[in-house]
């Protein structure tokens, strides 16, 4: 069980709880990465999406689970040259999954950090 305290201030609770349910099992595993991968990265990282229950409409249409469904995965709001520094440090913590959406609207790029080792891993892919 994740005592949430021990991320703050960096991250907070609700910022990984799945946006349909309100459900979070994010892992202990992933969390201590993600700590630790901001705490050097230096920056805040806002969260646009953490867990998602089974039950979340992404989900559900998707042949099998993703690993945010894991509690070992989230995105990152980030672009440009930050996304660049997020990628470089999340391979050094360990990051083994990272999809990549920098095109289109700024407002809706993000990274995605992924640590499942039950999907193929290492690898980078694009949105």
């Amino acid at each position: 069980m994740i005592n949430w305290t021990d991320y703050e201030p960096l991250f907070y609770k609700h910022e990984f709880d799945c946006q349909e349910t309100g459900e979070n099992e994010m892992t202990l595993d992933f969390m201590n990465r993600l700590y630790a991968l901001r705490s050097e990265y230096g920056k805040p990282m806002v969260i646009t999406s953490g867990y998602r229950s089974p039950d979340h409409s992404i989900e559900r249409d998707k042949p099998k689970r993703g690993e945010h469904t894991y509690g070992n995965a989230c995105d990152v709001a980030v672009s440009g040259e930050n996304a660049y520094n997020l990628i470089k440090l999340a391979m050094k913590h360990g990051f083994t999954r990272i999809g990549v959406k920098q095109r289109g609207d700024y407002s809706k790029r993000f990274i995605h950090l992924g640590v499942d080792k039950s999907f193929p891993n290492p690898v980078i892919w694009s949105y």
